[in-house]
């Protein structure tokens, strides 16, 4: 199975496409998660531009309820010889739920760098498996296999805080024919799990938003995200992932701003 195939990422136009939003790709609260309205976003923006993305944000603007079916519309607003520029606008019904902004191409440059090492830690079989809470039952996390390098149990989250840093190695079993930026995409929303960990407290939160930066695809079976708090603050939270493969390429960044919450009892 790709990506879309995962998504049930269906196309009922040329530039127009379709999920039916299943357990698979919800959150425990019963709505579609984040990352994975970015994923469908740029697939279908990838899939008519005929091109690859390098960038794409997503804005969080309503929830698309577990059941119901989102349209997709595309629209390319700069097609240059390079670079597309387009936007790929959510809807269930009539109401917009999210919109994807993103830029799309490939340019010849020689030179070229990676100026993030990927943090020593173990690897994935050495590490412990994070459990996800009985309130992710029929949701996105059973489609998830995730462990653990540096992160605490919900029994240690005492309300101390932390270094603002949480590692997990994770990856989606379906998904067999190759890690894309719409997986990325999926595997980059955690920062919200993260704000719990920093402040050491049963939290998290919704995103508002979501920017994903693809740096280079390579074959993995795993991805390193490496999740860093930068504040909590007014009620918000604010943080980035860094998104490596095995070999410690460096993939894909996200960022995104969250509504903080604690944990319903």
């Amino acid at each position: 199975m790709n990506s879309a195939g995962f998504l049930g990422l269906e196309r009922i136009g040329e530039d127009k496409f379709a999920l039916d939003v299943a357990a698979r790709v919800a959150t425990g609260g019963g709505f579609l998660f984040g990352g994975a309205g970015l994923g469908a976003g740029i697939a279908a923006l990838e899939a008519v531009s005929q091109r690859r993305v390098v960038w794409a944000t997503a804005q969080y603007l309503s929830y698309a309820m577990t059941g119901s079916r989102v349209t997709i519309d595309v629209t390319l607003a700069v097609r240059g010889h390079q670079i597309t520029q387009g936007r790929a606008v959510c809807r269930v019904g009539d109401q917009e739920i999210l919109t994807v902004n993103a830029a799309l191409g490939d340019r010849e440059f020689e030179a070229t760098g990676q100026f993030l090492t990927m943090p020593v830690v173990a690897p994935p079989e050495e590490c412990r498996p994070r459990i996800p809470r009985s309130e992710h039952a029929n949701s996105i996390m059973e489609s998830l296999e995730q462990r653990v390098a540096k992160g605490r149990d919900i029994a240690d989250l005492d309300g101390t805080p932390n270094d603002g840093r949480t590692i997990l190695w994770s990856r989606i079993p379906a998904v067999i024919e190759g890690v894309d930026a719409s997986t990325l995409a999926i595997l980059g929303d955690f920062v919200p799990m993260g704000i719990g960990q920093a402040l050491g407290l049963r939290a998290a939160g919704n995103s508002l938003d979501n920017t994903l930066r693809i740096v280079r695809l390579v074959p993995t079976e795993w991805v390193l995200l490496d999740i860093r708090i930068d504040a909590v603050q007014r009620g918000f939270g604010h943080g980035s992932i860094q998104m490596f493969a095995t070999d410690g390429t460096l993939m894909a960044t996200a960022s995104q701003s969250t509504i903080a919450r604690l944990w319903k009892a």
